[in-house]
């Protein structure tokens, strides 16, 4: 099997894990306490082996790397947790199935990427998707604010930033010194956020905070960390499009988990969803550019 299809398969299972590893998290800990937590934990892990890597990063790279950082990263990690607190996560990582749209878009308008009507019909089937998808949803789960959909599809336009910023101006860097620059950036900011919330005080007096730490430790260790690193592999090895084209998968492993939780997901989702990748699919067709 072609690398880059193994990179796909495994960022697939890591991430579509990641949902259901959120809302467990949120079990016990804030939303704020949540994103914080995550990117302390994975900073630490990161700088336990990463660190050497940074010799790679040259002055004029850093911009770029804070950049990616911020959308591909920082921003993320809240908006998911602020989202996941009223929305299924089987819905969540339907929705961030539009960062490959995403990705085209921002291609085309920021980085002067060609991008054909083939395509751009695909971004407007996966955002009717998209909509369709909050509605049914809103229907079937009357007792969950699905407005907060919005804030996943911020966070894929952050990812979709990210992808085409990494392929277009951090290309040459290796995975680890790219996901190793961008927690320097994070860490600070994020460790102070997490103080400002009280965890140091409350963690050791509640059993539901040890227990959600557990599983966001887990997210920091394999969908925060280990992915930074195999995605940016992944974008190295193939194109931003292909790179993004993992929320195409993941959303199985991440609906498989959501039954297993108890989630409701019905027809209407179900052909919403199909709708998303269908479009998803017509705005990864590549068409020769016309001379």
């Amino acid at each position: 099997m072609n690398k880059k299809w193994l990179y796909l398969l495994g960022l697939s299972l890591i991430w579509g894990t990641s949902y259901i590893l959120i809302k467990k998290g949120l079990v016990g800990l804030t939303q704020l306490q949540l994103g914080a937590l995550r990117l302390v934990l994975t900073s630490l892990i990161l700088f336990s082996f990463g660190l050497p890597s940074l010799k790679k990063i040259k002055k004029h790279h850093w911009r770029w790397i804070g950049v990616s950082a911020l959308a591909g990263t920082f921003f993320p990690s809240f908006l998911f947790a602020y989202a996941q607190r009223h929305i299924d996560s089987a819905v969540a990582s339907i929705l961030n199935g539009l960062t490959p749209l995403a990705t085209a878009i921002i291609g085309m308008v920021l980085f002067g990427v060609y991008v054909s009507k083939r395509q751009l019909l695909g971004v407007l089937i996966g955002l009717l998707g998209s909509v369709m998808l909050i509605l049914a949803g809103s229907q079937i789960n009357p007792d969950q604010n699905h407005a907060y959909g919005i804030l996943v599809l911020i966070a894929s336009m952050g990812y979709a930033l990210n992808v085409n910023i990494i392929k277009h101006h951090l290309s040459g860097l290796p995975a680890r010194a790219i996901a190793t620059g961008n927690f320097v950036c994070l860490f600070l900011p994020a460790l102070a956020i997490l103080w400002s919330t009280n965890f140091f005080d409350q963690i050791g007096q509640s059993a539901s905070m040890q227990i959600s730490v557990g599983y966001i430790a887990l997210l920091a260790l394999f969908g925060t960390a280990l992915a930074s690193i195999l995605f940016n592999k992944l974008i190295e090895i193939s194109s931003p499009v292909f790179a993004s084209s993992v929320t195409y998968t993941m959303p199985l492993v991440a609906v498989m988990w959501g039954f297993v939780d108890g989630e409701r997901f019905g027809l209407v989702q179900v052909l919403s969803a199909a709708v998303v990748f269908l479009g998803v699919y017509l705005a990864n067709q590549r068409q020769k550019k016309p001379t």
